[in-house]
This record gives structure tokens, sequence and C-alpha cells, in this order.
């Protein structure tokens, strides 16, 4: 089926063959059996996330009666639905990210960075950092990219590194959790069908508060109680020279290129006198576009005027390819989960338990994505399973943009927090910052609950006047 029209039309069908909708309880046991068939093969069996998904979904619309031919029309539309609005995202994402670390573009904003800010309140500056690297660059890669710096500073001022890594990957959490272009916050507004432009305001806005607490302020706190040596590998990270790199001003406006066009698509639709180039500013600001433009501008500034040939270019642009494919599946797995809860009808008997609760549906995301947070351990798994749950219930068309954005926000914040030994960040912080299990969890995992909570607050408060 195409779109919801398509599958109503379906399930009318099916109803005048016979076939209805299954009793609440039967299908609020579907869910739960569905769920815990997922839980027990990630965590138990280890089976790959796509292939749990996938057979909890199925399982779930087994288990609540939906008939075979409707679970394989749904499986297809939740692909189809999702990856539409976001593989594009993903894979242009990954491009620029690899020509923004090959060209030191990302090394040259951190040191300009910490040169204005000062030695003092370098912490500031790399939490800043971060937070701009991580809207177009995955977590992994600009953690590896920036951590050398964050090291340097600790060796000479000689303090723990945590007071500088601490900044630094609050920056990245923030920057990778709550604000568009980076595919998570989009793919959790493409499924509730939110402006982004809301989204990038509502991200901003909660994610500066949540970068400031967790991290200058938790990693000063942390790192003099803590004291981590620099790792001897520092070295081995480093890999522009200074004075090679692109200027801060051309870095930076590249990377503002998409967050510009799509807040000018939200503010031309809001603001009457520009009605006359809503359509440029519409066309310019989808997603897709305005992420194009920036990675042609990038692969022509940053790429081809920093010496790379073109060959030299397409080589690394299709390398910084290859990670995404398990990124698209688990997406579209979150997009399977979400059409099988609502064409079996558990949508609208979530949406009316959720209507009857005292609890606002911020809180409620906020709790669905950290149950699955700390149960699976993957934040992008977690955005996708509750913006899925989530967007099944049919009230969701009665919210407006700005409230949208909050439960967009606040997702974001359930997928961040307490982070632990089922996710691969854990491992990757531990292993850059040569550091033990308890330390991590005293400092990353600390951090990454600090994030995901005043995130999730700010949005809370702003959702009080949406």
């Amino acid at each position: 089926m195409e779109n919801g029209m398509g599958m109503f039309s379906y399930q009318v069908l099916l109803a005048a063959q016979g076939w209805e909708p299954s009793s609440g309880s039967r299908l609020v046991i579907a869910a739960l059996l569905g769920l815990a068939v997922l839980l027990l093969l990630i965590i138990k069996a280890k089976v790959q996330p796509i292939i749990s998904i996938l057979i909890s979904a199925i399982a779930i619309g087994l288990f609540a009666g939906m008939p075979f031919g409707m679970i394989v029309d749904s499986v297809g539309t939740g692909i189809g639905n999702t990856l539409k609005g976001i593989a594009l995202l993903i894979g242009l994402g990954s491009m620029f990210g690899a020509i923004l670390e090959i060209s030191g573009g990302a090394q040259r904003i951190a040191i300009t960075m910490v040169d204005k800010f000062g030695e003092n309140k370098a912490a500031w500056a790399l939490g800043i950092t971060g937070l701009i690297i991580a809207m177009p660059v995955f977590f992994d890669a600009g953690l590896i990219i920036l951590i050398p710096l964050a090291f340097s500073l600790a060796k000479r001022t000689k303090k723990s590194t945590l007071i500088y890594a601490i900044p630094l990957l609050a920056g990245l959490a923030v920057g990778h959790a709550f604000i568009p272009p980076t595919p998570g916050p989009i793919l959790v507004a493409n499924l509730l069908g939110v402006e982004l432009g809301y989204v990038i305001g509502v991200g901003v806005v909660v994610g500066a508060l949540a970068m400031i607490v967790a991290g200058p302020i938790f990693g000063k706190y942390i790192g003099n109680k803590i004291m981590t040596p620099v790792p001897k590998s520092i070295d081995e990270l480093m890999e522009h020279d200074p004075k090679k790199l692109p200027s801060f001003l051309t870095v930076v406006s590249i990377i503002l290129i998409p967050l510009v066009l799509i807040l000018l698509n939200t503010l031309s639709k809001a603001v009457p006198a520009l009605a006359g180039v809503q359509p440029l500013f519409g066309f310019l600001g989808e997603p897709f576009v305005a992420l194009l433009l920036a990675t042609v501008t990038a692969m022509l500034i940053l790429g081809i005027k920093n010496g790379y040939s073109k060959e030299e270019l397409e080589k690394i642009m299709t390398k910084s390819l290859e990670p995404t494919g398990m990124i698209l599946l688990v997406t579209a797995g979150g997009g399977v989960l979400r059409y099988i809860l609502q064409d079996s009808g558990l949508g609208e008997i979530i949406g009316g338990a959720v209507s009857s609760s005292a609890l606002p549906l911020v809180v409620i995301a906020f709790v669905v994505a950290a149950l699955v947070r700390i149960s699976i351990g993957s934040a992008t798994v977690s955005m996708t399973m509750a913006a899925g749950i989530i967007s099944a219930m049919p009230e969701i068309a009665n919210y407006s943009p700005l409230y949208l954005a909050c439960v967009t926000a606040a997702i974001a914040g359930g997928a961040t927090v307490m982070s632990h030994f089922n996710d691969s960040g854990f491992w990757l912080v531990k292993s850059l910052l040569q550091i033990d299990e308890k330390t991590t969890l005293k400092s990353w995992t600390v951090m990454e609950t600090i994030v995901g909570g005043v995130g999730f607050l700010g949005a809370l408060v702003i959702s009080f006047f949406a």
C-alpha cells in the first residue's frame, strides 16, 4: 500500500471479508510478547537488531491475529515510507562527514574555538565544537577526529582528561541526538509528521542547555574527582598540520547550509510576506536538497580546492557509505514496527490509554525511549522503536508542531540516557580514554544520562507553552 489511505482501504476490504481488529487485551498481550521476543533475541541470543526487529514485528502481527497478507503489506509499507524520508540523508551525511574529516575541517573548528575561548574555558569550546560537528558527522567519527585536542589540552595543563573529554562527548551526544540534519531526529520527525524547523529550534535550545550541564559543569566536577592520565597513544591520533587546515569561517558556513535552508523553509510558511518565495524555500529547505547542496559545496571547497583529486574524493566518499547499510536497515525496522502496531489496531489502544492518562505525551515518549535504551543499548534502535510506538497513535495528528517537536526531543533524550555495557559507545569511549569500566560508568554513563535528562526536562517545559 502506498499510504495511510491505502492501508485504510485494505482494512475495510479485510473487514468485509470477516476480519476485525482483535480485542484490546489481546493486542496489548501481543505487543508485550513481541517486545519480549525482541529483547530476548538482542540481549540473550545476540541476534542482529534488524533481524530481531523484523521477527518481533511479525510476531506481534501473528499474536494479534492479523492476516498473513496484511502483515506482509505492513512490513512493505513500513520500510518504504520510512526509508523514503531518511535513506538519502544518511548517505549524504556520511559523505559530508568524510569530506569534513579528511580536509581537517573538524579539527579547524576545534582549534579555533579553543584559541578564542582560551585555555581556562577550553572545556566550553570543546562542548560547542562537539555539538556543531555531530550534526553532519556520526558520533564515532566525530569523537575519533576531535579527541586528540582534548588529550593535548590535558597534557598541557596536567589535568585529568575527563575535564576536556566529557564536554566534547556531551557536545557530540547532543548534536547526534537532538539537532537535524543528523538522521535520528529527522527520522522521528518524519514518523511524527512535524516540520524540521520546529525540531531544530527545540533541539538547539534544549540541546545547548544539556551540553552545558553535562559538559563543562559535570566535566569539571568528575575531572577534579577522578584523575585520568593522557593515553600514551595520543600522538598516533593526530592527523592534520594546523597550518594546512581550511578556514574556520569556511567550514562553519558549509556546515550551517542545511540548517539555514531548513529554517528558511519553515519561516516562509509562517510569515505571509514570504509567501511569494515559499515554493523556492520549500524546495531548497527539503532536507535531502539542503544536505546535497552542503555536500557538493564541501566537495568543491574542502575537497578539490584543498588539493584532493576527483578520483580521490570519489574513493573517500564511496568508502564512507560502507557503514550506512546497518543504519538504514535498523531505521527501516523501526518503521516496520510502527506500521504493525498501527495496522493491528494497537496504536488506537495506546492512544486511548495515553488520552486517559494523567501523564503528558512528552513524558510517555521519554519513558518508552529510555526503557528501550536501557534494555537494548542502541540509541538508533531506541529512537526508531519509540517513534514507531508513539507515531502509531491516531491522536498524534491533533498536536501542534511545536508540541510534536518537544516529543521528538523527549524521544532523543530517552534514547540517550543510561549508556552502559550493551552500548557500543560505552566501549568506544572506554578504549579511547583508556579507562576501566567503573570509571566509564561514573563519567560517560552519568554524562549521557544528564544529557538525556536535561534535554527531556527542557522539552517538557517548552511543551507547556505549545
